[in-house]
């Protein structure tokens, strides 16, 4: 191994993420933060003198993470640090790049543990309303828009989720949808009439016109033949990018595959005139969706199965949800509250 007649931290860090890059089941955001936790790590050893990864002690990490919580950083950030250079430091002792663990007695601060956004039944009626409204125009756009959030707040699905899903995922029939979730792990959750008419709808009425565009676009693109060869170029990524569309569910406004990023600017403006402070974003339908059914009498495994949640201590937030909002009902409705 390189990294091992190295010994330098740098080249050490660099075999780690290529380690993790390979991994299976561990996402790009996974990847990408402990690249980003790591790289300041060895800008932080190296203004102090070192450079060798055998010079990684325990006072060194508990200092790097001391100096983060100087410079305000949040608790959640400091949590993650914590738990990046321990996955690092176990790692590099495992394959003998360090002599002994020098994180395993490395603490950090627990994130600060705000609830999440939940927003009312009344409210959720009324965005779907909204957007029901809208739909009936039979625009392309807010056919699509409504059999999102209807979508999202159906199945409690994650928004990488949901952009990942192709035509032939959905059972209309059953009334599920396969996703493939985090660590690729592939799990088939229900949802209901209500979603199921909005997807009818998009996929009658408001698929095919957004698909149009896409081919379209590819067409006239490449009807000129004295396109010089970037011209050329840009249209044959333009037709690729229409035929990896082909097998989505949802697409963008151009005919492409539906982002996050659009996802998020959707459910932004579904929830920007809801009364209430909060992430506005698509997890906002997820939390919403767990709370709802556990208010409602659902079983905590049930929901966990239907989140996708590894642990049940990940699902049980919701619990402390409920329990939050019940306390805040007993304050403003009893007498002796």
């Amino acid at each position: 191994m390189e990294a091992q007649a190295d010994g330098r931290l740098v080249a050490v860090v660099e075999s780690f993420l290529d380690h993790v890059r390979g991994a299976r089941g561990l996402s790009e955001q996974t990847v990408r933060a402990y690249a980003n936790d790591l790289d300041q790590l060895v800008l932080f050893a190296a203004e102090r003198g070192i450079d060798a990864a055998r010079g990684l002690g325990l006072e060194v990490l508990r200092d790097w993470l001391w100096d983060a919580d100087q410079r305000g950083l949040a608790r959640s950030t400091i949590a993650r640090r914590s738990s990046s250079v321990r996955a690092f430091t176990r790692w590099a002792s495992e394959s003998g790049l360090l002599d002994t663990d020098p994180a395993v007695r490395l603490r950090a601060p627990k994130g600060a543990g705000h609830l999440p956004r939940v927003v009312s039944t009344d409210q959720v009626r009324t965005v779907l309303d909204g957007l029901a409204a809208r739909a009936e125009t039979d625009d392309p756009g807010a056919l699509r828009d409504l059999a999102v959030v209807e979508l999202l707040y159906a199945a409690g699905i994650r928004v990488s989720e949901l952009v990942g899903i192709d035509v032939d995922d959905l059972d209309r029939s059953r009334l599920t949808v396969r996703v493939l979730g985090k660590g690729g792990k592939e799990r088939v959750v229900p949802f209901g009439v209500p979603a199921r008419d909005a997807l009818e709808a998009w996929l009658d009425r408001g698929r095919p016109a957004l698909a149009a565009r896409a081919a379209g676009t590819a067409g006239s693109a490449g009807a000129d033949g004295t396109a010089r060869a970037a011209g050329a170029a840009r249209v044959g990524a333009t037709a690729g990018a229409a035929r990896a569309a082909d097998d989505a569910l949802f697409l963008g406004d151009r005919g492409g595959r539906l982002g996050v990023r659009s996802v998020y600017r959707v459910v932004a403006r579904a929830l920007a005139d809801l009364p209430g402070a909060g992430p506005s974003g698509p997890h906002t339908f997820r939390h919403t969706a767990a709370t709802h059914l556990l208010d409602g009498g659902a079983d905590l495994r049930a929901v966990q199965e239907l989140l996708g949640h590894a642990s049940l201590g990940t699902t049980q937030v919701y619990t402390h949800v409920s329990s939050a909002r019940l306390r805040e009902v007993y304050r403003t409705a009893h007498p002796r509250a």
